[in-house]
Order: C-alpha cells, then sequence, then structure tokens
C-alpha cells in the first residue's frame, strides 16, 4: 500500500462526508520517468493512480438515493475517479516542497455498466493521458472484482503550489 486513510485525509483537501478514496494502492509510472532526477507534469502522461474505496452502509449519501434500494450515484462515482487522479501528482520530483490542487474542469464519455451498492469493495484507477501547461486529461475507471463497473474521460487543471 502507498498511502492510508490518514495519508490520503493530509494529501487531499476533501473530508467526509465527501471524500471517496480509502487507500492508495500504487502508483505506475512511465519508463521514462523512472531513474529521472526531476519530474514535470508532462513527464507524467501514462502514469496510473490505483485506489481503493469501500462503499459502507452507513454512507451518507445513500440515505436519499435511494431509500430500501441504496446506489451510489453516478456523480459520486464520477468524483471517485477525479479523486484518485490527483494521486498520479505524487510522481513530481523536484528540490521544493510542493503541494498540488486538482480541480476537475470537464467530463466526458461517463458510462455507467452496473450499480454500485453497500458492500462492494472497489479498485479505482486513473491514467493520465495528456498534459498541456496546467491541464490535465485523464481516462478513468471503476473495478469490483475485476469487473468494470463505471468509466469516465475528464480534463482537470493542476495548480502547483510551492510550500
Amino acid at each position: 500500500m502507498l498511502m492510508n486513510k490518514e495519508e490520503v485525509i493530509q494529501f487531499l483537501p476533501h473530508r467526509p462526508p465527501f471524500l471517496f478514496v480509502d487507500t492508495v494502492q500504487e502508483l505506475i509510472l512511465p519508463e521514462s520517468v523512472k531513474g529521472k532526477e526531476e519530474v514535470t507534469s508532462r513527464d507524467l502522461v501514462g502514469a496510473t493512480a490505483v485506489a481503493n474505496f469501500e462503499v459502507r452502509e452507513k454512507l451518507e449519501i445513500l440515505a436519499g438515493h435511494f431509500p430500501g434500494n441504496p446506489i451510489l450515484p453516478g456523480v459520486v462515482q464520477i468524483e471517485m475517479m477525479a479523486q484518485t487522479s490527483a494521486f498520479v501528482s505524487l510522481g513530481l520530483k523536484n528540490n521544493e516542497q510542493f503541494k498540488v490542487e486538482t480541480l476537475l474542469l470537464n467530463v466526458e464519455s461517463a458510462k455507467f455498466r452496473k450499480p454500485i451498492v453497500p458492500g462492494m469493495k472497489l479498485e479505482i484507477r486513473a491514467s493520465m493521458e495528456s498534459c498541456r501547461g496546467s491541464f490535465a486529461g485523464y481516462k478513468a475507471e471503476v473495478l469490483c472484482e475485476g469487473q468494470k463497473i463505471s468509466e469516465c474521460k475528464f480534463m482537470a487543471k493542476l495548480d502547483i503550489i510551492k510550500e
């Protein structure tokens, strides 16, 4: 495991009930980054962050969607994928301390294949597909037991803040 719940909370600005990443399993970097001393956002094209989230019965959003038949909303699944994409920036390396803020800009071609219900243990994968300046494009998916549940492509703005 790359990051536990406490480390995820330190990294992301989100807090319950709007935090949809429990742990980060791994960050898969492109071969071109390995061994490099300084890495820029553009170097991370091809990197994939893999995170996990367990859909608990007590999850607040499920109380109203839908009573007696709880289903995780599609918009939450998109947010979960966007939150996971922020961890791609863990691949940035330089000599200064920094923080990265990710702002979701647009979503395209979202697909929801099966409902997500309480008790499901999800794997979320987000891969950076493009980067131009501070704008990055991602492809992401949510899986359960190896089966794809949902997927989307989206764009985000990356703000790197030197501390």
